[in-house]
């Protein structure tokens, strides 16, 4: 399971490198960001990225690069699975609730459908 905060210390102190893309488990552009790390470009893009998980909530971080997962107080993680009860209502207000975070921004057209068709295969 990821991190926000650690994510967010990655990218403050290693971020023109593209080490929190590699956390955050997006390859391809932390191996940009290595290509082009002495260009600076990598480093302005970091800030934007560090600024963006500062202002971003945990829920938000959660479906973004946890798959959905929520911590619980006693420090456990729980998939959004184990949140519902399995009736098909419940399965169809996952599916909307991912629609949802879909339509406001939250989570980019190939996140979505990537979540969509995981869920989907798992059922």
């Amino acid at each position: 399971m990821k991190n926000k905060v650690a994510a967010t210390l990655l990218v403050f102190f290693l971020g023109g490198f593209g080490i929190h893309k590699f956390y955050l488990g997006e390859t391809l552009a932390g191996v940009l960001y290595l290509l082009f790390f002495w260009t600076f470009i990598p480093s302005i893009f970091a800030f934007f990225d560090f600024i963006g998980l500062l202002i971003m909530s945990e829920q938000s971080f959660n479906v973004k690069y946890n798959l959905g997962y929520t911590l619980t107080q006693q420090g456990n993680y729980i998939s959004p699975s184990h949140l519902v009860q399995e009736s098909s209502r419940d399965k169809m207000a996952i599916l909307v609730d991912l629609k949802k975070l879909y339509d406001s921004g939250v989570i980019t057209a190939e996140e979505y459908e990537e979540k969509r068709r995981k869920y989907l295969d798992s059922l």
